[in-house]
């Protein structure tokens, strides 16, 4: 566990790729195997569950540290990190455990959820006794399920395909699906003679880089080089059919069982040794694209109704044909790859399956205005894929491209704000926004992105000498401030008081030039929505 906290160290302390690489190479050659496992999986994203109440720990580290509630819980708003507040607070360990990572978690870590409250009380104080600083810092980390370092899946992958020798588009692919941290699997993770895989390993997505605006599009050289496709608002997925089983996988590696049945249904049309990836979208009875809201209806179910199979029907729009007759064809350009899928879906008839509509290229301005109706087919823009590019792992500059269109915007008045965490730990740089409902404010997003640093610190100030009242970290201020929020979507809701949800809110801008007064209205709202959600008839 200390060789695991002094990784993290350097690995926080350092901007730089290569150092970050170095650190990671030199800890896989330096640690068991099982130890390596466990580093890999939670470098690669993967958390524990929290395995104590954030309340309970924040009582017992005033308790230890022998100070009030309201002293550690204002310690807690300075610091703007649980963990870093704690392993700051509590005094300094008696002894220091030199135990493995292995260890730590199986034996100390994941035990503590099993174990009722006074129980859970004694063996943390152990920990804390245990541990510097630095260790108990990244222990608290693992226990709350806030553990994360700058380090990103796929430099994780070249500093293990550098370690291994193995081919970093090898790793990436060993590491797909329900990876678990063993000594087994981490010592097949980097084997070069390993050839094992599980039958529902999915493939590492290929994924686009966004086309800023439409200046930037002439960038991309001869329109010809490109098919293009609506950008839909769906759930990414790969269907798999090896040793005549289905499996489907969502981009998050989530092996995705029993939410689209109907779809599970529809793969079983499809020759064994085929991976497709596409787009799983909802539809009406006519084959009409629904909004997302609609498909969000049956995210995270176990088991799907018949009246919700009814009412939001969905359909997987395959776009790449990745393995054939069990061979892995990514390799091959992407006309070719395109051609061999139509194929395949000459002698596929299922209503639950179908290809999307390529659009031969010709002229860039044509796209442009195909791309400008974008709202009217519920499509986020277009996706342009060069006609020679191979099926690669993550993003390839010049491969995929997505031109999404301009987002909705609102302009709305900053009525609360609370500080942030981390860096922004002692700036108010969460900010909740309202608009107008007659002659009343009411809140409809919040929002924490898009201001510079400058910006944050003047709106900071401003809420400092504007405060009306204190809600504990939450102030409200006098409505004075207007920013620009920016949106990819809206809906109806009744979760929130407004009665509208808008997704991926941020700040376009802030609005000097405008008045509270001149804010947009709840009514302004509605009728966004009223026409996003007018359905469009199926390609």
């Amino acid at each position: 566990m200390i060789r695991f906290a002094n990784l993290y160290r350097r690995l926080d302390a350092t901007t730089k790729t290569n150092q970050k690489v170095e650190a990671l190479v030199e800890y896989f050659s330096s640690v068991d195997s099982a130890d390596a496992a466990w580093a890999t999986y939670f470098l690669s994203g993967n958390r524990l569950s929290r395995l104590v109440p954030t309340k309970y720990l924040r009582q017992w580290a005033a308790e230890v540290a022998g100070i009030p509630d309201w002293l550690f819980e204002e310690s807690y708003h300075s610091v703007g990190d649980l963990a870093e507040t704690i392993s700051l607070i509590v005094p300094p360990a008696i002894s220091q455990s030199d135990g493995s990572l292995t260890d730590w978690i199986n034996t100390k870590l994941l035990p503590l959820g099993t174990l009722a409250s006074d129980d859970q009380r004694a063996r943390v104080i152990e920990i804390w006794n245990e541990t510097n600083t630095e260790t108990r810092f990244v222990v608290m980390k693992l226990i709350t399920g806030g553990f994360r370092v700058g380090v990103s899946k796929g430099l994780l992958i070249r500093a293990l395909a550098k370690q291994s020798g193995v081919s970093p588009d090898v790793i990436a692919h060993r590491m797909m699906g329900q990876w678990q941290p063993s000594r087994e699997s981490f010592e097949a993770l980097i084997n070069p003679d390993e050839t094992g895989w599980e039958v529902s390993k999915p493939y590492p997505f290929c994924l686009a880089h966004p086309i800023p605006s439409e200046k930037d599009i002439d960038h991309l050289g001869n329109p010809t080089r490109y098919f293009a496709e609506w950008k839909w608002d769906g759930i990414r997925c790969q269907i798999i059919r090896r040793e005549s089983q289905v499996f489907l996988w969502s981009r998050g590696d989530m092996l995705m069982e029993n939410t689209w049945p109907e779809i599970e249904s529809a793969a079983e049309t499809i020759p064994d040794g085929t991976v497709l990836d596409g787009e799983i979208l909802a539809t009406d009875q006519s084959g009409s694209v629904l909004p997302f809201d609609q498909l969000q209806r049956r995210i995270g179910r176990k088991r799907v109704g018949k009246k919700l199979l009814s009412e939001v029907p969905v359909v997987f729009h395959a776009f790449d044909l990745l393995e054939k007759d069990g061979q892995d064809i990514r390799q091959l350009p992407f006309r070719a790859r395109r051609e061999q899928l139509e194929n395949l879906f000459t002698n596929v008839n299922h209503s639950n399956l179908t290809t999307t509509e390529v659009v031969h290229v010709n002229q860039w301005k044509t796209l442009a205005d195909k791309r400008s109706r974008s709202r009217e087919n519920l499509a986020e823009g277009l996706m342009l894929k060069e006609v020679e590019s191979p099926y690669s792992v993550g993003r390839t500059q010049g491969h995929w491209w997505k031109w999404k269109v301009d987002p909705e915007t609102i302009d709305a008045v900053l009525i609360y704000a609370q500080k942030g965490h981390g860096q922004r730990a002692n700036l108010f740089s969460d900010y909740t926004f309202a608009v107008w409902d007659d002659d009343v404010l009411v809140p409809f997003a919040k929002a924490y992105s898009g201001l510079s640093y400058q910006e944050m610190r003047q709106v900071d100030q401003f809420v400092r000498q504007n405060t009306n009242e204190t809600f504990g970290p939450v102030r409200s201020v006098t409505p004075k401030l207007v920013m620009e929020i920016a949106f990819e979507g809206i809906r109806k809701s009744k979760r929130h008081k407004c009665g509208v949800a808008t997704r991926f809110p941020r700040i376009s801008r802030w609005r000097h030039d405008k008045q509270p007064a001149d804010a947009n209205s709840l009514s302004d709202l509605h009728r966004l929505i009223e026409i996003h959600q007018e359905p469009v008839g199926g390609q």
